[in-house]
């Protein structure tokens, strides 16, 4: 999963950026209201963590264009602020929850798994598909109740495409959710393909009654059978 965090503090930003990654999510940032707001026009987050004081403006400002491009859930406010306006403000524009600084990183880890078990899994920590689990919190995978080990990548790329199952996935967005910043390092995605076949063959070896389906010139789907 991808979190974007728009933070001007560079030590903070460095310590978010470095806990969240032992979490094994995919982390980019931005230092100030323009690049938040080009970021967050080009690309989706799973969940993004807003400071409220940004150069060039107010964090609240790129909620409201989060909220006016459809894209407000699962921001979580970090803040010095600690009014109450600021708070209302930010959760009516959309934002799921605020944190004010300065803050245990536990509890921040803590309530991002909460935001995105809430938004995207209903409340489970846990993604399933046929004969398929796949458990978040503890980064594991099962087919029929077996453990399937997989690299980090795959198992990043499985959960993308379980939480996006039966739909159609581009490669380039399946790149940018899994590799983040790094997928724009590669003149192209042949490594995403690379990394497809490992997984395919992992998933069919094991027995998994699911299929990724390549969608030719476009992506991928994964499908039950």
């Amino acid at each position: 999963m991808k979190i974007l965090v728009i933070e001007d503090e560079p030590e903070l930003a460095d310590v978010l950026v470095r806990s969240l990654e032992r979490e094994r999510y995919v982390v980019e940032t931005a230092a100030d209201r323009p690049a938040a707001l080009l970021k967050i026009a080009d690309h989706d987050y799973d969940c993004i963590l807003l400071d409220i004081m940004l150069p060039g403006g107010s964090g609240l400002d790129v909620l409201r264009e989060l909220k006016a491009l459809g894209k407000s859930g699962n921001v979580i406010i970090i803040s010095a602020k600690d009014s109450l306006d600021d708070k209302l403000t930010g959760l009516d524009l959309g934002a799921d929850d605020y944190l004010t600084k300065p803050f245990h990183i536990a509890e921040l880890n803590a309530r991002v798994r909460s935001v995105l078990r809430r938004k995207a899994l209903g409340g489970s920590n846990a993604l399933t598909a046929a004969n398929v689990r796949l458990d978040l919190d503890d980064r594991s995978v099962t087919v029929d109740g077996e453990p399937l080990a997989l690299h980090r990548k795959e198992f990043d790329m499985l959960t993308y495409f379980l939480l996006n199952k039966e739909r159609l996935v581009s490669r380039g967005s399946l790149a940018e959710h899994v590799w983040g910043d790094h997928a724009d390092d590669s003149g192209d995605l042949d490594f995403v393909y690379s990394q497809i076949k490992n997984l395919r063959r992992k998933l069919k070896q094991s027995g998994a009654a699911v299929e990724i389906q390549a969608v030719y010139g476009i992506g991928y789907k994964l499908v039950e059978q």
